[in-house]
């Protein structure tokens, strides 16, 4: 009995090693704060972690049609978070995160931020990051729109520097936890780059970014927006959910509104706050500068490896349309505009 004893003292201080190790490997060296946050907001429960990882794993083999490229516990814990620990629903979202990428293999060849489209768009903050949270602890990703260059690069170039923005920063546990806020600064925005604003490219971001990203967005702010914004969110405003329309703030030329939400002490002056003006090279430096970073083919999706019916609609498709140097200078739209069969949703 002794010596019974003495091995199962054994097998819990194991235990407590291999818990400790695994949960500082993952995440859980937290600020208080984050912890106390993330189990009353998120119903995270660093006792439950293996339970809840295995819950969403063991639901693989219901979507066969999938391949799940990256099954670690850090990588699936994101998607727990996204969806409070339902791990129903977590899994729901991890299954259309690898389901989107199959179905758009061109969106993530390449996909890197040193590949020229995205560079592009990120040197013209489209996106940026601000380098203050807002009183939530959230990140604040600006675009500024009428940066937009549709000459050098098309609108899926800059929805692949967004996913990419928001794949580097999703990998930090407070973002997981706090989330994200957007601001899309209109000021400027023409009557023709409007144009370029394909509703069924628009649809697909919509798409990628409401159902298919482990990320959990507070809300979404627009300023200084004109009125043919206005109406093209209207013809997508069916396309959203209920939740999520209710995150979306139209605050026009009332920058007093947008600093009810985010206060005026974290934003730049461009957007009445108190900060010099963004400048749009911090992120892209920042990002363009970890060559190591990227969520591309090799990295997330290798195509050939999943469904072949899945890969014929966007291999089908030309990568150019992707490229910055598609037709670049020819003087016509057809080096940017994308082909929007290609992004028809069935």
């Amino acid at each position: 009995m002794k010596d019974s004893g003495h091995d199962d003292d054994h097998v819990t201080g194991l235990d407590d090693v291999l818990m400790t190790s695994h949960m500082a490997e993952y995440g859980w060296g937290l600020s208080e704060e984050l912890v106390r946050k993330a189990r009353t907001e998120l119903n995270e429960d660093p006792e439950k972690f293996a339970e809840f990882i295995t819950a969403v794993t063991d639901q693989m083999v219901t979507r066969p049609d999938i391949t799940f490229l990256r099954t670690d516990e850090a990588f699936v814990t994101r998607f727990l978070r996204a969806r409070k620990y339902d791990t129903f629903e977590a899994f729901k979202l991890f299954a259309r995160y690898f389901e989107f990428r199959q179905d758009n293999t061109n969106l993530f060849k390449k996909f890197q931020a040193s590949e020229p489209g995205i560079k592009d768009a990120l040197y013209d903050g489209l996106p940026g990051v601000l380098p203050n949270l807002d009183h939530f602890g959230r990140k604040i990703i600006v675009l500024y729109s009428a940066n937009w260059d549709n000459n050098r690069y098309g609108l899926a170039s800059i929805y692949r520097a967004i996913l990419l923005t928001l794949e580097k920063l999703i990998d930090n546990d407070e973002a997981q936890i706090n989330g994200f806020v957007v601001i899309v600064d209109w000021s400027q925005f023409t009557f023709k780059q409007s144009t370029w604003l394909s509703p069924k490219v628009l649809k697909l971001m919509i798409e990628g970014l409401q159902d298919c990203f482990p990320a959990r967005f507070g809300a979404i702010h627009f300023v200084n927006q004109p009125w043919y914004i206005e109406a093209m969110f209207k013809m997508l405003k069916p396309f959203l959910k209920e939740k999520s329309k209710d995150k979306i703030h139209m605050h026009g030329i009332n920058l007093g509104t947008l600093h009810v939400h985010i206060h005026k002490e974290v934003l730049p002056a461009e957007l009445g706050g108190t900060l010099p003006p963004y400048n749009n090279l911090l992120w892209a430096k920042e990002l363009i500068g970890d060559e190591s970073f990227s969520f591309g083919d090799k990295q997330i999706y290798w195509p050939g490896h999943g469904s072949k019916s899945r890969a014929v609609r966007s291999e089908s498709f030309p990568i150019d349309h992707f490229s910055s140097h598609a037709d670049h200078g020819s003087g016509d739209d057809t080096g940017t505009h994308l082909d929007e069969e290609f992004f028809l949703i069935e």
